[in-house]
């Protein structure tokens, strides 16, 4: 749902609203998307945990000894990017969002989808890697 939405937003809505240079699309769509995304997103971080738990002991989380551990880090390392383009956004661009910053948005949404499709790609990494 996460990285759907991000797609869909992305590749649907994103280039229309920089084509029409009209600021109601991307808001629309985030006004709806909103109320899905972030549970979405926290559902993300609690099922990796747990799989995470599955596949090594927590104890054992501070190394990199297995193909196991690095995509776990990952995972991290990608969310804690995803939470700094968030709070950069909510605070820094949305509250001062007019048509000239619209590039600027932009590139936060085609980030954060980069992040959503590598949360993807790095659980179907952890899912289905040998240790």
């Amino acid at each position: 749902m996460w990285a759907g939405g991000h797609l869909v937003l992305s590749i649907g809505f994103l280039p229309q609203a920089l084509k029409h240079r009209d600021l109601s699309i991307i808001q629309h769509f985030e006004k709806h998307y909103e109320r899905v995304g972030i549970p979405a997103l926290l559902l993300q971080v609690i099922t990796g945990v747990w799989m995470g738990t599955i596949y090594m002991p927590v104890g054992s989380w501070l190394t990199l000894a297995s193909p196991h551990h690095v995509y776990l880090w990952t995972k991290f390392a990608l969310l804690a990017g995803t939470i700094v383009l968030a709070v950069h956004a909510r605070f820094f661009i949305i509250p001062r969002l007019t048509i000239e910053k619209l590039s600027s948005l932009a590139m936060h949404i085609i980030l954060a989808t980069i992040l959503a499709v590598g949360f993807v790609v790095t659980g179907l990494s952890f899912r289905f890697s040998y240790p």
